[in-house]
């Protein structure tokens, strides 16, 4: 009996050891520590300039703008680059003096000191912007045509002018010529211009005849200064100026005070591709017109001068000359003739086969000279 106890109690003995043998306490997690990085390669270890360059071309290349691609230039433009071109503005009538308005390039010929030229513009002449000036004689011969003048004056200042398009400016002469009006594109100011245009009289007659003489010795007051006047306007006002540039000249041609001649006032219009119109009309107990040095001066710039001879007759004038601005062709070329040598070269219009077609332009121009 005693000994099935002791059995017993070491049996129940040797389970408890082995469970006590067996059993494994529980540990706390703990964080894990992240993995290192791989170890640099031998071309970071062994070269580090070259790595650095390496970066410092990545950061450059961030940084730098893309540049545009560069532009090609016009070819018409490179052509065209440094070549001297001439306009001819001209118009055509038949011999009943009616205007030619169906003219074709094919069927007109330039010719510059009798050598073709080659046209590579032809159009008839209608938006190129105008710009006009009244050159109007205030003599003594003009005394009383002067309020006709002007009246007649503003109607065509009215009819021809476009607002903000053309411009024109009002200028009076006798022995000097003083601007009025300067350019404008108004034509109510033109119109003021014209009215505060009046009639100058001569210096006092002295008791020796004649005029008396003035006190500096160089006055022309009382004179009539037209060459000059026309050289000024085309030098002082025209010159630089764009568009159709024209002169409406109203006098009875007779210059008495002048120090240029009429030949010098013809080159400068030639020089500053002016057209000059003349309405000639004036006092008979003056002399009348001198209608030959108006239309030389007229006809050498590619203009007319028309001679009202009824002081009524003055709208119809300017109504002629209102035409002819409106009906004109414009042909421009480049001359064969490159040379820079200042001289003046003739110009020669021909339509061929059309003989009874008389055609109207300057009769040349001056090459620059450089």
């Amino acid at each position: 009996m005693k000994v099935a106890i002791s059995l017993s109690c070491l049996a129940i003995f040797v389970i408890m050891l082995t469970i006590m043998v067996g059993f494994t306490p529980l540990r706390p997690v703990t964080a894990q520590n992240p993995p290192s990085p791989p170890s640099p390669g031998p071309d970071r270890q062994n070269n580090p300039d070259r790595q650095n360059n390496k970066d410092q071309k990545k950061d450059q290349k961030k940084q730098d703008p893309v540049k545009p691609p560069a532009e090609v230039p016009d070819s018409d433009q490179t052509i065209r680059l440094g070549t001297q071109v001439v306009n001819v503005l001209f118009s055509a009538q038949d011999k009943t003096n009616r205007y030619v308005n169906d003219l074709k390039q094919e069927e007109v010929e330039i010719l510059e000191n009798g050598v073709a030229q080659e046209i590579f513009t032809f159009k008839k002449e209608f938006d190129l912007p105008l710009t006009l000036s009244l050159l109007i004689d205030v003599s003594g011969s003009e005394r009383y045509t002067l309020p006709l003048l002007k009246d007649a004056g503003g109607q065509f200042v009215d009819s021809v002018l476009r607002s903000g398009k053309d411009t024109a400016a009002v200028i009076k002469f006798e022995g000097e010529a003083t601007v009025v009006q300067g350019l404008t594109s108004n034509p109510a100011r033109v119109r003021k211009g014209l009215e505060e245009v009046s009639y100058v009289a001569p210096p006092p007659v002295s008791v020796f005849g004649g005029p008396t003489p003035p006190i500096n010795g160089g006055s022309r007051q009382g004179g009539t200064s037209l060459w000059d006047s026309v050289v000024a306007t085309c030098s002082d006002m025209l010159a630089g100026e764009p568009g159709r540039k024209t002169i409406i000249l109203l006098t009875d041609g007779d210059d008495t005070t002048s120090r240029l001649k009429i030949g010098d006032a013809i080159d400068e219009a030639l020089r500053a591709e002016v057209v000059i119109y003349a309405i000639g009309i004036g006092d008979p107990g003056f002399g009348g017109v001198n209608e030959g040095a108006l239309k030389r001066l007229c006809e050498s710039t590619g203009g007319r001068a028309v001679f009202p001879r009824r002081p009524r007759e003055l709208d119809q004038a300017f109504i002629q000359l209102e035409q002819d601005l409106r009906q004109q062709y414009l042909l421009a070329y480049e001359p064969k003739n490159e040379a820079a040598d200042g001289s003046f070269r003739k110009i020669e219009i021909r339509v061929g086969v059309r003989k009874e077609v008389k055609i109207r332009h300057r009769r040349g121009y001056y090459a620059p000279k450089g």
